[in-house]
Protein backbone atom coordinates (compact mmCIF):
# COMPACT_ATOMS: atom_id res chain seq x y z
CA UNK A 1 0.00 0.00 0.00
CA UNK A 2 3.27 2.13 0.11
CA UNK A 3 2.35 2.67 -3.35
CA UNK A 4 -0.13 5.11 -2.56
CA UNK A 5 1.12 8.27 -1.83
CA UNK A 6 -1.56 10.44 -2.43
CA UNK A 7 -3.38 8.07 0.72
CA UNK A 8 -2.87 9.05 4.29
CA UNK A 9 -4.48 7.19 6.68
CA UNK A 10 -6.29 8.23 9.68
CA UNK A 11 -7.30 6.10 13.04
CA UNK A 12 -10.12 6.95 15.50
CA UNK A 13 -7.76 8.69 18.33
CA UNK A 14 -5.51 10.60 16.66
CA UNK A 15 -5.81 13.16 14.14
CA UNK A 16 -4.06 13.89 10.88
CA UNK A 17 -4.42 17.40 11.09
CA UNK A 18 -4.88 18.30 14.91
CA UNK A 19 -3.82 21.89 14.01
CA UNK A 20 -7.50 22.12 12.88
CA UNK A 21 -8.83 21.32 16.28
CA UNK A 22 -6.32 24.25 17.61
CA UNK A 23 -7.08 26.84 15.32
CA UNK A 24 -10.62 26.57 16.53
CA UNK A 25 -11.99 30.15 17.35
CA UNK A 26 -12.44 30.90 20.85
CA UNK A 27 -15.08 33.83 19.76
CA UNK A 28 -18.25 33.20 18.56
CA UNK A 29 -17.59 36.41 15.87
CA UNK A 30 -14.92 34.35 14.38
CA UNK A 31 -16.36 30.86 14.35
CA UNK A 32 -18.44 31.51 11.56
CA UNK A 33 -21.65 31.24 10.32
CA UNK A 34 -24.03 28.02 8.97
CA UNK A 35 -26.74 28.29 7.21
CA UNK A 36 -28.28 25.13 7.15
CA UNK A 37 -31.88 24.20 4.63
CA UNK A 38 -33.87 21.39 4.54
CA UNK A 39 -37.30 20.08 6.02
CA UNK A 40 -40.49 19.26 4.69
CA UNK A 41 -44.26 19.20 6.31
CA UNK A 42 -43.38 15.39 6.77
CA UNK A 43 -39.88 15.99 8.91
CA UNK A 44 -37.96 18.31 10.34
CA UNK A 45 -35.82 16.25 13.15
CA UNK A 46 -32.65 16.09 11.47
CA UNK A 47 -32.36 19.92 10.74
CA UNK A 48 -33.44 20.84 14.44
CA UNK A 49 -31.14 18.15 15.69
CA UNK A 50 -28.45 18.85 13.75
CA UNK A 51 -28.81 22.84 14.39
CA UNK A 52 -27.68 21.73 17.91
CA UNK A 53 -24.66 19.83 16.73
CA UNK A 54 -23.73 22.64 14.22
CA UNK A 55 -23.34 24.66 17.85
CA UNK A 56 -22.04 22.42 19.87
CA UNK A 57 -19.49 21.37 17.04
CA UNK A 58 -18.51 25.16 17.17
CA UNK A 59 -19.97 27.16 14.75
CA UNK A 60 -20.61 30.79 15.90
CA UNK A 61 -23.95 31.73 14.44
CA UNK A 62 -26.28 28.65 12.89
CA UNK A 63 -29.88 29.75 11.04
CA UNK A 64 -31.64 27.60 9.31
CA UNK A 65 -34.45 27.68 6.15
CA UNK A 66 -37.58 25.67 6.43
CA UNK A 67 -40.99 25.48 5.01
CA UNK A 68 -43.31 27.65 6.72
CA UNK A 69 -45.84 24.93 6.79
CA UNK A 70 -43.65 23.87 10.26
CA UNK A 71 -43.81 27.24 12.05
CA UNK A 72 -46.08 25.43 14.47
CA UNK A 73 -44.02 22.46 14.73
CA UNK A 74 -40.81 23.84 16.04
CA UNK A 75 -39.28 23.43 19.34
CA UNK A 76 -37.92 26.42 21.12
CA UNK A 77 -34.55 25.89 21.16
CA UNK A 78 -34.09 26.86 17.98
CA UNK A 79 -34.25 30.65 17.90
CA UNK A 80 -32.89 31.38 14.35
CA UNK A 81 -35.49 30.35 11.87
CA UNK A 82 -36.49 31.68 8.69
CA UNK A 83 -39.19 30.66 6.61
CA UNK A 84 -39.73 30.02 3.76
CA UNK A 85 -43.07 29.51 1.17
CA UNK A 86 -44.23 26.00 1.18
CA UNK A 87 -45.87 24.14 -1.99
CA UNK A 88 -49.01 21.61 -2.15
CA UNK A 89 -46.52 19.02 -1.12
CA UNK A 90 -45.50 20.12 1.88
CA UNK A 91 -41.57 21.37 0.47
CA UNK A 92 -40.14 24.81 -0.19
CA UNK A 93 -41.83 26.59 -3.06
CA UNK A 94 -40.29 28.67 -6.19
CA UNK A 95 -40.78 31.74 -4.01
CA UNK A 96 -38.45 30.38 -1.18
CA UNK A 97 -35.47 31.20 -3.18
CA UNK A 98 -35.35 34.95 -2.17
CA UNK A 99 -35.52 33.49 1.56
CA UNK A 100 -32.95 30.62 0.74
CA UNK A 101 -30.11 33.51 -1.16
CA UNK A 102 -30.66 35.54 1.72
CA UNK A 103 -29.53 32.77 3.94
CA UNK A 104 -26.89 32.52 1.95
CA UNK A 105 -26.20 35.82 2.03
CA UNK A 106 -25.73 36.17 5.02
CA UNK A 107 -23.78 32.40 5.58
CA UNK A 108 -19.87 31.97 5.91
CA UNK A 109 -20.87 28.46 4.88
CA UNK A 110 -24.66 26.87 3.49
CA UNK A 111 -25.00 22.89 4.59
CA UNK A 112 -28.45 21.46 2.56
CA UNK A 113 -28.69 18.74 4.77
CA UNK A 114 -32.42 16.63 3.59
CA UNK A 115 -35.73 15.69 4.28
CA UNK A 116 -36.54 18.12 1.17
CA UNK A 117 -38.94 15.60 -0.17
CA UNK A 118 -38.67 14.72 -3.72
CA UNK A 119 -40.91 17.28 -5.13
CA UNK A 120 -39.52 18.92 -8.96
CA UNK A 121 -40.32 22.41 -7.77
CA UNK A 122 -38.13 22.39 -5.10
CA UNK A 123 -35.78 20.57 -7.19
CA UNK A 124 -35.66 23.74 -9.05
CA UNK A 125 -35.17 26.11 -6.18
CA UNK A 126 -32.20 23.76 -4.58
CA UNK A 127 -30.74 23.87 -8.35
CA UNK A 128 -31.38 27.72 -9.09
CA UNK A 129 -29.37 28.52 -5.45
CA UNK A 130 -26.49 25.90 -6.33
CA UNK A 131 -25.72 27.52 -9.60
CA UNK A 132 -25.90 31.35 -8.13
CA UNK A 133 -24.33 30.31 -4.59
CA UNK A 134 -20.54 30.83 -4.81
CA UNK A 135 -19.65 29.86 -0.33
CA UNK A 136 -18.75 26.99 1.08
CA UNK A 137 -21.51 24.49 -0.30
CA UNK A 138 -22.27 21.08 1.59
CA UNK A 139 -24.87 18.77 0.56
CA UNK A 140 -25.71 15.21 1.88
CA UNK A 141 -28.61 12.76 2.72
CA UNK A 142 -31.47 12.84 0.29
CA UNK A 143 -30.53 16.92 -1.02
CA UNK A 144 -28.07 14.95 -3.07
CA UNK A 145 -30.55 12.81 -4.74
CA UNK A 146 -32.59 16.03 -5.01
CA UNK A 147 -30.38 18.01 -7.35
CA UNK A 148 -29.45 14.75 -9.61
CA UNK A 149 -30.46 16.57 -12.48
CA UNK A 150 -27.63 18.96 -11.74
CA UNK A 151 -24.73 16.67 -11.02
CA UNK A 152 -22.48 17.80 -13.71
CA UNK A 153 -22.27 21.58 -11.80
CA UNK A 154 -21.84 20.01 -8.17
CA UNK A 155 -18.97 18.19 -9.50
CA UNK A 156 -17.62 21.33 -10.95
CA UNK A 157 -18.42 23.67 -8.16
CA UNK A 158 -15.72 24.93 -6.58
CA UNK A 159 -16.42 25.43 -2.75
CA UNK A 160 -18.15 22.13 -2.68
CA UNK A 161 -18.38 18.81 -0.08
CA UNK A 162 -20.64 16.17 -0.81
CA UNK A 163 -21.37 13.76 1.83
CA UNK A 164 -22.59 10.26 0.48
CA UNK A 165 -23.10 6.82 0.99
CA UNK A 166 -21.95 4.66 -2.04
CA UNK A 167 -25.01 3.90 -4.09
CA UNK A 168 -24.77 7.82 -4.70
CA UNK A 169 -21.55 7.94 -5.63
CA UNK A 170 -21.89 5.14 -8.14
CA UNK A 171 -25.11 6.97 -9.57
CA UNK A 172 -22.84 10.76 -9.80
CA UNK A 173 -20.12 8.70 -11.44
CA UNK A 174 -22.49 7.35 -14.33
CA UNK A 175 -24.78 10.59 -14.75
CA UNK A 176 -21.29 12.29 -15.39
CA UNK A 177 -20.36 9.29 -17.46
CA UNK A 178 -17.58 8.71 -15.18
CA UNK A 179 -15.12 5.69 -17.03
CA UNK A 180 -14.87 3.86 -13.79
CA UNK A 181 -17.48 1.35 -12.78
CA UNK A 182 -18.19 1.49 -9.23
CA UNK A 183 -19.40 -1.87 -7.52
CA UNK A 184 -20.18 -2.40 -3.72
CA UNK A 185 -17.66 -5.60 -3.74
CA UNK A 186 -14.88 -3.52 -4.54
CA UNK A 187 -11.51 -2.92 -2.70
CA UNK A 188 -10.95 -0.52 -0.21
CA UNK A 189 -8.01 0.39 -2.00
CA UNK A 190 -9.64 0.84 -5.86
CA UNK A 191 -11.95 2.69 -4.69
CA UNK A 192 -9.10 5.42 -2.93
CA UNK A 193 -8.00 5.34 -6.41
CA UNK A 194 -11.10 6.14 -8.56
CA UNK A 195 -11.50 9.23 -5.71
CA UNK A 196 -8.08 9.91 -6.37
CA UNK A 197 -8.33 10.15 -10.21
CA UNK A 198 -11.96 11.81 -9.78
CA UNK A 199 -10.55 14.04 -7.73
CA UNK A 200 -8.16 15.14 -9.68
CA UNK A 201 -10.42 15.67 -13.04
CA UNK A 202 -13.05 17.85 -11.06
CA UNK A 203 -12.70 20.71 -7.86
CA UNK A 204 -15.21 19.14 -5.24
CA UNK A 205 -14.32 17.37 -2.15
CA UNK A 206 -16.36 13.72 -1.87
CA UNK A 207 -16.67 11.94 1.43
CA UNK A 208 -17.71 8.42 1.05
CA UNK A 209 -19.04 5.74 3.76
CA UNK A 210 -17.28 2.37 2.34
CA UNK A 211 -15.91 -0.98 3.64
CA UNK A 212 -16.77 0.40 7.31
CA UNK A 213 -14.51 3.35 6.45
CA UNK A 214 -14.89 6.83 5.57
CA UNK A 215 -12.95 8.02 2.57
CA UNK A 216 -12.28 12.22 1.63
CA UNK A 217 -11.01 13.28 -1.40
CA UNK A 218 -10.08 16.38 -2.84
CA UNK A 219 -7.76 17.30 -4.89
CA UNK A 220 -6.19 13.53 -5.77
CA UNK A 221 -5.47 13.38 -2.27
CA UNK A 222 -7.27 10.80 -0.13
CA UNK A 223 -7.64 10.06 3.65
CA UNK A 224 -9.41 7.35 5.71
CA UNK A 225 -10.93 6.96 8.75
CA UNK A 226 -12.20 3.65 10.18
CA UNK A 227 -16.09 4.26 10.69
CA UNK A 228 -18.28 2.11 12.70
CA UNK A 229 -21.38 4.45 13.40
CA UNK A 230 -23.40 4.94 9.83
CA UNK A 231 -26.24 6.42 11.77
CA UNK A 232 -24.02 9.76 12.33
CA UNK A 233 -23.42 9.91 8.34
CA UNK A 234 -27.74 8.86 7.60
CA UNK A 235 -28.78 11.64 10.41
CA UNK A 236 -26.66 14.49 8.52
CA UNK A 237 -24.67 14.72 11.70
CA UNK A 238 -21.11 14.09 10.25
CA UNK A 239 -22.07 16.60 7.32
CA UNK A 240 -23.13 19.04 9.85
CA UNK A 241 -19.46 18.69 12.26
CA UNK A 242 -17.67 18.81 8.48
CA UNK A 243 -19.14 22.12 7.52
CA UNK A 244 -19.37 23.66 10.92
CA UNK A 245 -14.99 22.81 11.01
CA UNK A 246 -14.51 23.99 7.62
CA UNK A 247 -15.98 27.24 8.81
CA UNK A 248 -12.87 27.91 10.44
CA UNK A 249 -10.17 27.06 8.03
CA UNK A 250 -12.07 27.94 4.11
CA UNK A 251 -8.99 26.73 2.26
CA UNK A 252 -8.13 23.53 4.59
CA UNK A 253 -11.11 21.31 3.13
CA UNK A 254 -9.94 18.08 3.39
CA UNK A 255 -8.06 18.63 6.48
CA UNK A 256 -11.06 20.50 8.23
CA UNK A 257 -13.22 17.17 7.01
CA UNK A 258 -11.04 14.78 7.59
CA UNK A 259 -10.05 16.40 11.88
CA UNK A 260 -14.35 16.48 12.20
CA UNK A 261 -14.20 12.70 11.88
CA UNK A 262 -11.58 11.84 15.00
CA UNK A 263 -13.16 14.73 17.14
CA UNK A 264 -16.65 13.11 16.95
CA UNK A 265 -15.62 10.01 18.63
Amino acid sequence: MDEYIYWTRQTTDKSLFPDIEWSKPEQKSKAGRLGIVGGNKLGFMAVADNYAVALKAGAGEVKVLLPDVLKKSIPSSMTDVIYGITNPSGSLARESIVEMKAIGDWATGVLLIGDAGRNSETAIVYENFIHDYKGPLTITRDAVDLVKNSSMVLIERPNTLLILSFAQLQKIFQTVYYPIVLTFSMQLTNLVEALHKFTITYPTCIAVLHNDTILVAFGGKVTSTPWGEPMQIWRGITATRAATYWLWSPNKIIESVTASLVSSK
